[in-house]
């Protein structure tokens, strides 16, 4: 692989290629890779200075039923029940043929990239859909994870790597995923997690001596990691980074055949052959279009990474293409915390499943109540803070038993070292219930009524006011060996008291360009552009704005990649 680090400083005016991929994130990085396994000449643009897009700061799950490595954890587990819990969750917010060509060719697509690339995934051993009341749904086999990836491995290409948000790492770089947070925090009381976590912890010493971060890759990291080796093993894909595309070109049919790109090294217009691949990551960074489908969220609160400016959809726009319509959400959400770093930058703390689901721990809004089931999946959550009245800020309540044992948000578990998060404001403390709300300035009435209530519910195990810890991913995501009648619930009443403040943040856009089963992209007549093809979040998403399930972004990106590139590569005129 040529990789051009500065632009587009060497790369000749008319340059052909057979394939065009914009974005060098998950999707675009997949799209890029399966053209090359079928030997296609490959350019991959990317506006930033590293790749791996949102997918490098994900946990990296990838959600596909059906492959071969269901069969390990649920080999009962059919298509005809993961079309059943499609049917239920989504419905006709988004076409059903998008989501039959999904099903259809998803471990078809997975099978060739681990056969052929050094991609790897393996199942989690429960991982629950996450709507898992419906029919249909499963615990476990059709969420996969990559496996994890030694960095160095990459050579000189590592730093290319977009590094994880330094919040979800450890001892400064070090990547941990669920299974060694498990570890790490059990190595006091099991011989095997202490094996684990002092082999993992000596291994990123050691990194630390010759690289500025971990270089055990795992999550998303891992993902994007093996996507970039992989690319690296094939001499006719060139990567360009820092480098924007400026024009969308048609022959006089109307096919899209060539690109005009331009960086502070030069411009250059290169010729795509077989079509042009949208891989861009979406919307969300584009002022006009948040505006627009976000109003009332800022960018402040959006944990994905720059890069998703929205101007290749724009200039897909410019040639007809549509977007889809009918979906829940245009974007994906998760409550986001936020701290300003030393550097004066923004953290933006997605809070998915490691503490506000966990017994103890409550959220409410500014009436001190209640208002959504806080162990609902973090897209359902994050919608209820905005359909809620005064609920955006929200507070994330903990008392000090909770806070030791699960952390809260930013904040680790063990309950040392809050000094930083109070003087920040980050964390706000109260000796007493009346003493946190009222530093919160929200109402001590309500929320001693509230912490009144969720008492009571935890020593009945019933959450009557929303219903909490009664589906299979509720409770997996609460804490079962915390000895409670509901895995979910927990007494609040420890002092002292402890709030971080919650705002809705999109983790991603779900409204994209309209496309067919091929990932062609659509005009308004429902026709395709010819070679013009959109996958990933430039892609309406073929859930129609609901999250069904963990990697229901990924998982889509890899196949509709890999059915964009047979598609391309199939139509040779």
């Amino acid at each position: 692989m040529q990789v051009l680090r500065n632009g587009l400083e060497g790369l000749q005016d008319g340059t052909e290629f057979d394939l065009v991929v914009i974005g060098a994130g998950g999707a675009g990085l997949t799209a890029a890779l399966f053209a090359a396994l079928d030997g296609a000449k490959v350019l991959v643009v990317e506006r930033t200075e590293r790749v791996g897009g949102t997918t490098a700061w994900s946990a990296g799950t990838t959600w596909v039923p059906g492959t071969h490595h269901a069969a390990q954890v649920n080999p009962s587990d059919t298509l005809a029940d993961v079309t059943t819990y499609l049917n239920h969750a989504v419905g006709t917010q988004a076409p059903a043929a998008l989501r039959d060509a999904f099903l259809k060719n998803g471990p078809d697509a997975v099978a060739k990239m681990e056969a052929q690339s050094s991609v790897k995934f393996r199942p989690y051993p429960k991982h629950p859909d996450y709507i898992s009341d419906l029919p249909g749904s499963t615990l476990n086999g059709r969420a996969l994870e990559p496996v994890p990836f030694d960095g160095r491995l990459l050579g000189d290409l590592f730093p290319l790597l977009r590094p994880p948000i330094p919040e979800f790492t450890v001892l400064s770089g070090m990547m941990v995923d669920r299974t060694d947070i498990n570890h790490l925090l059990a190595m006091t009381k099991s011989w095997v997690s202490l094996k684990h976590s002092v082999r993992i912890v000596l291994r990123h010493l050691g990194d630390r001596l010759r690289h500025a971060r971990g270089t055990r890759l795992v999550m998303g990291n891992a993902l994007v990691g093996r996507l970039l080796h992989s690319l690296s093993k094939h001499n006719k894909v060139t990567l360009a980074l820092q480098t924007s595309v400026d024009s969308l070109e048609r022959d006089v049919s109307g096919r899209v055949v060539a690109v005009r790109l331009s960086s502070a090294t030069g411009n250059a217009r290169v010729l795509a052959k077989k079509g042009v691949v949208l891989a861009s990551g979406g919307f969300n960074r584009d002022p006009v279009l948040r505006a627009e489908k976000l109003p009332g969220i800022p960018a402040e609160w959006c944990p994905a990474p720059p890069g998703h400016t929205g101007e290749a959809l724009a200039l897909a726009r410019g040639l007809g293409a549509v977007e889809g319509q009918g979906a829940q959400s245009p974007a994906f959400w998760a409550p986001v915390s936020l701290r300003k770093r030393s550097d004066g930058s923004t953290a933006v703390f997605p809070h998915f499943v490691m503490d506000r689901a966990k017994p103890g721990m409550i959220t409410v809004n500014q009436a001190g109540e209640r208002f959504v089931n806080e162990s609902t999946s973090y897209h359902l959550f994050a919608l209820g803070m905005q359909a809620a009245q005064k609920a955006v800020p929200a507070y994330l309540i903990a008392d000090a038993k909770a806070l030791r044992q699960y952390g809260m948000g930013m904040v680790r578990p063990g309950g040392k070292g809050l000094a930083p998060f109070l003087a920040d404001g980050y964390l706000t403390e109260g000796n007493s219930v009346q003493e946190l709300a009222d530093k919160l300035c929200i109402s001590a009435d309500g929320l001693a009524q509230s912490v009144a209530n969720n008492n009571a519910f935890a020593r009945a195990g019933v959450d009557t006011q929303f219903q909490r810890g009664v589906t299979a991913y509720q409770q997996n995501i609460g804490d079962a060996a915390a000895g409670g009648l509901n895995a979910n619930l927990g007494d609040i009443s420890q002092g002292p008291y402890y709030a971080v403040k919650l705002y809705p943040g999109d983790i991603g856009a779900a409204q994209g360009l309209q496309t067919n089963e091929h990932a062609q992209v659509l005009n308004a007549q429902g026709q395709s552009i010819a070679g013009l093809y959109a996958v990933g979040n430039d892609m309406n998403s073929i859930m129609g704005g609901v999250y069904p399930a963990p990697g229901i972004t990924i998982g889509p990106a890899l196949v509709f990649a890999s059915l964009a590139v047979k598609n391309a590569l199939a139509d040779a005129s």
